[in-house]
């Protein structure tokens, strides 16, 4: 047998049904499936190891056709276009909305020509490991009797529908047929509770449209008209793909352990909401006119962090649960032999001061924008600011899960402040009750540590941690959230040394690992989020030359329907790390509304204000 050789991650799609995703090739496999839940365990898992641990695959059998696709307007219904030397096929794919149910539907058409194709249906629950009884059945329904195949272990059961089912083939269903001209064949995949009935079939035709037109109304109530419109769009198409549609969760990515350096061991489960990450998500909705997502994001946040406040924690499952043990997966090989393959995060035991803060910008927000708080609401953030009270001199972990010795990372000192300045706001421009003299007092407090532990007066920068004169990527939001001007000569002196110590091939790096801060061996890539950041950072000091320049550059590493990864490799021009991943769609938003808050403006206007010691 050959050497699997892994799709390029930038190669895949992405289906979604508002409560979980598949990751789909430009072929046409199927290759990722959690179901029925983002935190589900996954049914094709082929992505991180071989067809054999659970793909499915419609595509022609000639390997070298011409593969194009499209997302049908502002949807993530898939449209793929196979063309061979015989002829041309047309494969929609869709996960189904509004319906609560868990499908996802494939509609072969013939355009031009025979084209012989493939079709192969491998299940493989728990995460490619439990081989299922599969069997072939008729089902009755209403006078006609159809042919189906189900796959069961356990409690999960998936059904295959369509008009030619496979054969079974040494433990996979393979079949090869023709599609010619006018033929329309259609399949179908269900996923229920292998002690429930079989639900009924789809009206594949009338599930796609009203999906696309679902889709296209939510993308028709954005605000941004700017030049990025398509990005953006597409951008909060992906964040509302990622949020839970019954329980306001959202996640960080739709999938676990895409390494963030091909064979290395940074391969991480984002399948869980992280208060930050989903704070973010808000920001960025908010900024394009979302307000009604921010209160069902509350209320799943109000169930989450229920309790005492001293048992936060950083993150949580979908529902909210607590439970994210990380354990690993040893039967898989790994996306491109890069292993552990995780599932769970340990991280959730971390200490990471600076998630108050991002909740607490984004609910300021959300006021702002007319959100009216309740009295569960704003108790549970008024408990939550009294526990930062006591607890804010403690060192932490940081932004980026340092798993290495606790430290006083500046970024977590500067949201430490933006946390007491938002509750600050609460009481002095909404009229909410709080002890607001104690929190002032602390909100000055903080600053006047930062600025003189968290500076270098050397070099004219912030600083990574207080016992560094490193930088790191997240001090360029110290302008978003207000703890300075933009161009401010210490924010421009930041930048700059931004720029000096974490660009590679014009990208930036969260921060340099040789430092050995994280306490993990080898090397990342830079981050697409980071270098966000810097278009946002220019933008705020009136660099928008630089913004406009480096988002033109970002913009365009999107893949073919517009989707981001973590990181990207510049050197090999590909993508890396979990995908679609929020966090870069999200700063992709908001580099987007600072550039056109900006436009106007004199060009690079900060440079006359630049520190001494500082080169922009």
């Amino acid at each position: 047998m050959s050497e699997h050789v892994p799709t390029p991650i930038e190669d895949y799609a992405v289906l979604g049904d508002l409560g979980t995703a598949a990751l789909v090739s430009r072929r046409g496999s199927i290759d990722w499936l959690c179901l029925p839940r983002f935190d589900s365990r996954a049914c094709f898992a082929a992505l991180l190891g071989t067809p054999e641990h659970g793909r499915w695959l419609i595509a022609p059998v000639d390997e070298d056709a011409v593969t194009t696709r499209r997302y049908a307007g502002d949807s993530f219904v898939l449209e793929t276009f196979h063309e061979t030397s015989t002829g041309r096929v047309k494969v929609t794919d869709v996960m189904p909305l509004g319906d609560g149910r868990s499908d996802v539907l494939r509609r072969i058409e013939g355009l031009e020509g025979t084209v012989r194709m493939v079709h192969e249906w491998t299940v493989r629950f728990n995460y490619g490991r439990t081989r299922p009884w599969v069997a072939r059945h008729s089902d009755d329904r209403e006078g006609r009797t159809d042919e189906i195949i189900t796959a069961i272990a356990g409690p999960d059961m998936l059904v295959l529908r369509g008009a030619r089912l496979p054969h079974a083939q040494d433990g996979h269903h393979v079949d090869e047929f023709d599609v010619s001209a006018g033929d329309v064949m259609t399949f179908s995949t269900t996923w229920f509770r292998s002690h429930h009935p079989i639900p009924p079939p789809l009206s594949v035709r009338a599930r796609i449209a009203e999906t696309i037109a679902l889709s296209e109304q939510y993308a028709a109530r954005s605000h941004y008209t700017g030049p990025y419109a398509a990005a953006v769009t597409r951008s909060l198409l992906v964040l509302r793909g990622l949020t839970h549609q019954s329980t306001g969760g959202i996640v960080a990515a739709a999938t676990t352990s895409l390494p963030e350096e091909l064979g290395g061991e940074r391969n991480w489960d984002y399948r869980f909401c992280w208060l930050r990450d989903a704070a973010l998500t808000l920001e960025a909705l908010l900024g394009c006119g979302y307000v009604e997502e921010t209160e069902l994001w509350r209320a799943w946040l109000l169930r989450a962090v229920a309790g005492d406040p001293e048992d936060m924690q950083i993150m949580y499952r979908v529902d909210g649960g607590r439970d994210l043990p990380e354990r690993v997966l040893h039967h898989l090989p790994g996306y491109a032999g890069s292993t552990p393959v995780r599932v769970g995060n340990a991280a959730v035991d971390q200490r990471q001061t600076d998630v108050l803060g991002e909740v607490l910008i984004s609910l300021d927000h959300a006021r702002q924008r007319g959100l009216q708080e309740n009295d569960d609401s704003w108790h549970l953030q008024r408990a939550l600011v009294n526990h930062l009270a006591k607890h804010w001199q403690q060192a932490d972990n940081g932004l980026w899960e340092i798993r290495g010795p606790l430290r006083h990372f500046t970024h977590s000192r500067a949201m430490v402040w933006a946390a007491f300045d938002r509750a600050v706001r609460a009481v002095e421009q909404h009229g909410l009750e709080g002890p607001v003299e104690t929190w002032r007092e602390l909100r000055d407090q903080v600053r006047e540590e930062v600025m003189t532990k968290g500076f270098d007066d050397e070099r004219g920068t912030f600083v990574q941690h207080y016992d560094t004169t490193e930088v790191d990527a997240s001090l360029l939001t110290l302008s978003s959230i207000g703890f300075v001007d933009g161009d401010d000569p210490r924010m421009l002196g930041t930048i700059a040394a931004v720029e000096q110590d974490l660009l590679r091939d014009g990208l930036v790096r969260r921060y340099r690992t040789e430092t050995d801060v994280d306490g993990l061996p080898g090397d990342e890539h830079p981050f697409l989020a980071c270098s966000f950041w810097l278009v946002t950072a220019y933008a705020k000091a009136g660099m928008t030359a630089k913004a406009s320049e480096m988002m033109e550059r970002l913009v365009g590493l999107t893949n073919d329907v517009g989707l981001l990864s973590e990181e990207y490799d510049p050197v090999n021009e590909r993508m890396v790390g979990n995908f679609p991943q929020a966090f870069s769609h999200l700063t992709l938003v908001g580099a987007a509304l600072a550039l056109e808050k900006a436009t106007g403006e004199p060009s690079d206007r900060a440079t006359e204000k630049q520190p001494g010691r500082a080169t922009v």
